[in-house]
């Protein structure tokens, strides 16, 4: 890789299911963040390469009261980024649900409330479509098996063009079951562009699937169909979902994930040509591009989303999200540096999966070194606070108070099939009730824990594999609790959260 070339994935975490928009000579992204908080992540570019954090679209899920408690899985899928009429537009499917938009004349904001578009169960990534030919506009969406019994097929509305309401029962436009060989259609993104609408759509599951193009002279068909990128000789499995976009000087890309197992869905970035039959074509000659020469974009400096954290006033960054709706108190601001968590009374504080209060960001997806520095503040017996991996299994390393009044090292772990955690090394004396946890991340997501009670770092424990849920990505975790009980727990405070470059394996 070179200064005048880029390498993929160009954002290596579970940036999920990305869709992208320009505006002027600036780039947004948004992608999936299902049942974490504060979601629909913002992303900004100048040179679709470097991005950075800038805000989140969603506050808080609604109903507020059905995401109180953690829901990996559901939530917020596949989000489509659009601008018109001087707004930004996102519509997301919320397979419980239905299908929901925001808006906002900024990307900042602020965001209007979640509407509920259409409801219905099983109703998924949904896509707007204002054409400016005609004043029309039109919405096209996929299917969920799981909630629907239905999937492999997209169906289209007419919208209101103030994004309101749908004008019609809808309308299936393309059915994947009458092309030989597709299944599992989704992830449609609807265009206009050369006299036909286009949507692009995936194919085949998220980690063996391919990209589709899909054209028609009516936005209700009939569509024919091309396979525009898949796997081919590459070591890039399933690469299909993401969105198309133009830069000022009329060059085209396209933006997709990679399914990479712990690491979730990481982005990569594709040159997209037109054929002379008006076909899109995208990376090289259909297969993806590991480096390839960047858009003819004004050169920005390196930059990528924050991961470091010195929690200014007990603030935390845009990074962070909960892995529910956070609960009044979790996190109290004050006048130094430090993460001060309250340690939240549980009846699940075996199981940090069932836990809404557990601070979280994406796992990277190069190998690196986490590291944080933690004060137990509590003297409840039980309470303990402490780093964690965590997936559908997870394990943590952290401090507990004993019932003798002891402070202690404890490691903790617990495989996907198992209800309650269990010790992953014996646990050893922290005497200050401090403690500088690390965890180094290799090549698979292998997870090595150490700790430095006073004495320098020592192992613990085991090598532990981190998995992702079913649909998302592992993370890296910041918890404090304490048992089920009454009054207040105490607290516990991090600091110097740091993530590191690592070349261990």
């Amino acid at each position: 890789m070179t200064a005048r070339t880029y390498r993929n994935p160009i954002l290596d975490a579970d940036w999920s299911d990305p869709d992208v928009v320009r505006v002027g000579d600036d780039f947004y992204l948004t992608a999936s963040s299902f049942g974490r908080t504060p979601g629909l992540p913002l992303l900004h570019s100048r040179d679709l390469v470097h991005w950075t954090l800038v805000g989140h679209a969603l506050e808080r899920l609604e109903p507020a009261e059905q995401f109180a408690k953690p829901r990996h899985d559901c939530g917020v899928w596949a989000p489509s980024l659009r601008y018109h009429d001087e707004r930004f537009w996102i519509f997301w499917g919320d397979p419980d649900q239905g299908i929901f938009q925001v808006n906002a004349p900024q990307i900042r904001g602020p965001w209007t409330r979640p509407h509920l578009l259409k409801p219905g169960k099983g109703l998924i990534d949904p896509c707007p479509l204002w054409d400016e030919e005609t004043g029309e506009a039109y919405l096209v969406h996929a299917w969920a098996k799981s909630r629907s019994g239905v999937k492999n097929r997209l169906t289209g509305h007419r919208m209101h063009p103030d994004g309101t309401e749908l004008l019609d029962e809808g309308k299936v436009i393309v059915d994947g079951d009458r092309i030989p060989g597709w299944f599992t259609l989704e992830g449609p993104k609807l265009y206009r562009h050369d006299g036909w609408f286009w949507i692009l759509a995936p194919a085949g599951g998220v980690e063996t699937g391919w990209q589709g193009a899909f054209r028609s002279r009516g936005f209700f068909g009939p569509y024919e169909e091309r396979i525009v990128l898949e796997q081919k000789d590459t070591d890039v499995n399933g690469p299909h979902q993401g969105g198309w976009v133009r830069t000022p000087s009329g060059e085209d890309w396209f933006l997709h994930f990679q399914q990479r197992g712990a690491y979730g869905r990481v982005v990569h970035l594709q040159p997209m040509r037109w054929d002379p039959d008006g076909w899109p074509v995208l990376g090289d000659d259909g297969a993806p591009v590991a480096v390839h020469e960047r858009p003819a974009l004004p050169p920005q400096p390196p930059a990528a989303p924050a991961t470091d954290d010195d929690f200014p006033g007990g603030r935390y960054g845009r990074q962070w999200q909960w892995t529910a709706n956070p609960g009044d108190g979790w996190a109290t601001q004050h006048s130094g540096d430090g993460l001060r968590l309250t340690c939240v009374r549980s009846a699940d504080a075996h199981d940090l999966r069932k836990l809404p209060n557990v601070l979280t960001q994406r796992l990277p997806g190069t190998p690196c070194r986490v590291e944080v520095e933690l004060r137990l503040d509590s003297d409840e017996p039980g309470a303990r606070a402490g780093l964690a991996v965590l997936g559908d299994a997870f394990g943590w390393i952290g401090l507990q108070r004993g019932t003798d009044g002891t402070v202690h090292l404890v490691h903790r772990f617990a495989e996907g099939v198992a209800d309650a955690e269990r010790d992953a090394a014996h646990p050893r004396l922290a005497t200050e009730g401090r403690a500088r946890l690390r965890i180094d991340i290799g090549a698979g997501a292998r997870c090595r824990f150490s700790a430095d009670t006073g004495d320098g770092f020592r192992p613990s424990g085991p090598v532990f594999t981190a998995t992702p849920w079913r649909w998302v990505g592992a993370l890296l975790g910041l918890v404090a609790l304490a048992p089920a009980g009454q009054g207040h727990a105490g607290a516990a405070t991090f600091t110097q959260f740091r993530i590191s470059a690592s070349s261990r394996t």
